[in-house]
């Protein structure tokens, strides 16, 4: 709820933005993690943030367990709900540090211990990209609607005194940060599927992404436009799309399925020469 307020927050302020989870084993108390990525072009990116410029921390005890600041920039800053002050946090990396005691602004507020308000009310007041203004109304929308009005009204509240009560300062940088091993794959390396055709199974016809029979198409708010005489044939493109829109031609050319294509920007991204750019609205 944390991450999806604050990129609708975003949203507001005329920015792009998207939000989304990352869950680990389902049972209570489990430590999990949100990514957010706010900018001022279409994002085309959605792979979980590895290199953030903010890091969160809503439970200070994860500091012990988890990498909380492995691949945060030395020009990034960490947020860390604790009662310490800031050149008592730890974290390995020394990194513009605010830290608050959000737990019992929540407590005081809303009567448990729910932070995930309250700490946006620091984020907002170690870096400006959004403003306080923007997350309070983003707030009182998202957990208004949820809630009813009164809950969107508090939650705001305990944004705002969260921001009041921040203390600034820099971490520590004793913690060996423990370095996850991971397989972050180029293109040529993705494995087999994202490519794959559809095809009629029985009476059903079966596509990757979504039933075929159903144009998706009509979701797009941006269209790939492709420009052939740019095309060096490379099929990165054919080969990323994730709802199998682009289809190869006899020459190595590709057509755009645009019943299917859902806009999301992912071919341009990739696309070495620039031969496919994104044009606003839903046609050509």
């Amino acid at each position: 709820m944390a991450a999806q307020t604050i990129a609708e927050a975003a949203v507001y302020e005329g920015l792009e933005a998207i939000a989304f989870p990352f869950f680990g084993a389902e049972r209570r108390g489990a430590p999990i993690m949100a990514f957010a990525r706010i900018d001022d072009k279409k994002i085309a990116l959605r792979t979980q943030v590895y290199q953030p410029d903010m890091v969160v921390v809503m439970e200070e005890s994860l500091i012990e367990i988890e990498p909380v600041a492995d691949g945060l920039k030395p020009t990034g800053c960490a947020v860390v709900n604790s009662r310490s002050r800031p050149e008592e946090i730890d974290l390995g990396i020394k990194v513009r540090c605010a830290t608050v005691d959000a737990t019992s602004i929540s407590l005081e507020l809303l009567k448990a211990p729910i932070v995930n308000t309250a700490i946006l009310g620091a984020m907002t007041r170690v870096d400006d990209f959004v403003s306080l203004r923007s997350v309070k109304e983003a707030i009182a929308n998202r957990f208004g609607e949820h809630l009813g009005e009164e809950a969107g009204r508090i939650n705001a509240q305990a944004a705002q005194m969260a921001y009041d009560k921040v203390v600034l300062g820099e971490s520590q940088a004793h913690r060996p940060i423990a370095k996850r091993k991971m397989w972050l794959p180029t293109w040529q390396e993705m494995p087999a599927g994202v490519a794959l055709y559809h095809e009629r199974r029985g009476e059903i016809e079966v596509g990757p992404g979504s039933s075929w029979q159903t144009r998706t198409g009509t979701w797009r708010t941006r269209t790939p436009r492709y420009l052939r005489d740019k095309c060096v044939r490379c099929a990165r493109c054919w080969f990323i799309c994730p709802d199998a829109a682009i289809h190869r031609q006899a020459d190595d050319h590709i057509d755009i399925d645009y019943d299917h294509c859902k806009g999301c920007g992912i071919c341009a991204t990739v696309c070495p020469t620039k031969a496919i750019e994104m044009a606003k609205g839903a046609k050509l």
